[in-house]
């Protein structure tokens, strides 16, 4: 499903909470494509000194894990509303498929350089320096069900990163695809992207 471009993230991030608990055993999963307006986030294990300069930019406590990240025009997020109890597997798993549906999606498009990096997730380039961030993620699990996702940056501007440090990280470098060199359009990347999580996610869609 996509949503109206941009959207709130607050808007989104109720309509999930409200899925996952109508949801049944029954209930087919689903893939929510997004474009937010600026907002930085903080996970459940996220501190505030990790904000740097929010400036104008609103800070909403999420309830994903992970620290802080920032959402904004020109990056592509895909919520994944699925059921693990149904395909019997663990968050583990969902944030492994996850990560390399980003790398084969990233490779579809030229950049065959992405990889994980251990003890952070997310997607990482070398380039323009070695450890760049490319793409954040995030998950919370209720009764079994996951919601929240994964966001890839992929033209945007890189400037609020500046305001925070990225997923915890002191001084981590951040990047999109177009910094990278790559000529791709929002749609053309959210399809990919979202399709990618399908397949590898195992996903039970209509």
């Amino acid at each position: 499903m996509r949503w109206p471009r941009p959207v709130d993230y607050v808007t989104v991030w109720d309509a999930m909470k409200d899925f996952t608990a109508k949801r049944d055993q029954d209930t087919f999963d689903e893939t929510w494509i997004v474009e937010h307006n600026p907002v930085y986030t903080l996970g459940q294990a996220g501190k505030p000194e990790h904000i740097l300069n929010a400036a104008n930019i609103p800070v909403v406590q999420t309830d994903r894990g992970g620290q802080v990240t920032y959402h904004g025009p020109g990056q592509v997020v895909v919520y994944v509303l699925a059921d693990l109890r149904r395909s019997k597997r663990y968050v583990k798993d969902m944030v492994n498929q996850l990560e390399q549906a980003v790398i084969d999606t990233l490779e579809q498009f030229g950049l065959s350089t992405a990889s994980r990096r251990a003890g952070a997730p997310g997607i990482y380039v070398p380039h323009p320096v070695e450890f760049a961030k490319i793409a954040a993620l995030g998950l919370k699990v209720r009764h079994g069900c996951t919601y929240h996702g994964v966001a890839l940056n992929v033209d945007m501007d890189l400037t609020p990163f500046l305001g925070i440090n990225p997923c915890g990280y002191e001084g981590l470098q951040t990047v999109s695809m177009a910094s990278c060199g790559v000529v791709a359009s929002w749609d053309e990347v959210a399809e990919a992207l979202s399709q990618q999580i399908v397949q590898h996610c195992g996903l039970r869609v209509k």
